[in-house]
């Protein structure tokens, strides 16, 4: 993979353009792509923005999120643009497979594929440019270093700034992640005084859920977190009954993995939650414990230190025994918490 500068020359010679992201994209992955995509528009690119699967009804605010392919409903249009494109663009992961049923028809494309991500162990090999950062806060902080070090700050216009601002917001839990580093509030102060309204993106993202979801969340923390204090650890588990009782859509789980954390003296939380066809995991960490290799090692999965995800095919119950098990075979690190 070369380094992503050396295509800065082409970014004003028109071409077809595809950018995607991760399955289920979250914050960061919408708004990190779209930013993006209003930035290639004015240069007379044709874009098209392609999501693998569905996506939480709350980041439609954002600006041509109508104009995003959802590739499981429109796979054939979808397919097309992809053979067609010069570039495509991929943000906010780390390997192919995370693009679920597009993996294929992107390893197959002819075109020159771009990486911006920043969670670990990248798969390189299928890059032609890229940049790799686990130090960044989120994806949308590296589009934005990506417009700048292009040399065109100044295109940097309302629906940029919406988009940026809300990926990097949501990545890093709302500014109190260890990854809000000083780039990032630097980043922030530069949208503001481009004329971003902020506290309306807060809005946006944060205040347009469902009664449904709300008592989804007081029943889970209610009945379905089990604590470890002898391991400083927490673990939440949803059947699928929770699901279809609470009528819980796409991105209605989004940031519930987080609340335990606020308990005092856990060190690390997970979420396991029945989909049907597999267990989703989810992992947040405090400290010096490694969410990502504890995701890789037990539940196929990775991402960043503090925050990763996994899966498992087994039942949920099978699931979350094999959880309670690799805590313990994590006792010693887990059981001594450094604040």
């Amino acid at each position: 993979m070369d380094v992503i500068n050396n295509i800065f020359p082409e970014i004003t010679s028109p071409k077809k353009v595809v950018i995607t992201m991760h399955q289920k994209p979250d914050g960061d992955a919408m708004g990190s792509t779209l930013g993006l995509y209003h930035f290639l528009l004015q240069f007379g690119h044709e874009v098209t923005v392609i999501s693998p699967t569905n996506w939480a009804s709350f980041l439609d605010w954002m600006p041509a999120s109508n104009t995003v392919l959802d590739y499981e409903k429109e796979t054939k249009k979808s397919d097309e643009l992809i053979h067609q494109a010069d570039w495509i663009f991929c943000l906010d992961f780390n390997t192919m497979s995370r693009t679920k049923k597009m993996e294929e028809v992107l390893l197959k494309s002819n075109a020159t594929k771009i990486l911006i991500d920043h969670h670990q162990q990248p798969q390189t090999e299928v890059f032609h440019f890229g940049i790799s950062d686990t130090t960044k806060s989120s994806t949308a902080e590296m589009v934005y270093d990506f417009i700048n070090a292009s040399g065109y700050n100044d295109k940097i216009n309302e629906p940029i700034s919406q988009c940026l601002y809300a990926g990097v917001m949501t990545d890093t839990g709302s500014f109190r992640f260890p990854s809000t580093s000083a780039s990032v509030h630097i980043m922030v102060a530069d949208l503001i005084s481009k004329g971003l309204k902020h506290s309306v993106i807060h809005e946006n993202l944060f205040d347009n859920f469902s009664e449904n979801r709300l008592r989804f969340i007081g029943n889970t923390l209610l009945n379905r977190m089990q604590i470890f204090y002898e391991y400083n650890t927490a673990l939440i588990s949803i059947t699928q009954q929770d699901l279809i009782k609470y009528d819980i859509k796409t991105g209605d789980t989004e940031g519930l993995v987080n609340y335990p954390l606020s308990i005092e003296g856990i060190r690390l939380a997970a979420i396991i939650i029945d989909r049907g066809e597999e267990r989703k995991c989810s992992f947040r960490s405090k400290g010096s414990f490694d969410a990502n290799t504890f995701a890789r090692k037990y539940f196929n999965g990775g991402g960043h230190y503090n925050a990763a995800g996994g899966h498992s095919k087994e039942s949920l119950e099978t699931a979350v025994s094999d959880f309670i098990k690799a805590m313990h075979e994590n006792k010693n690190e887990l059981s001594t918490y450094q604040f």
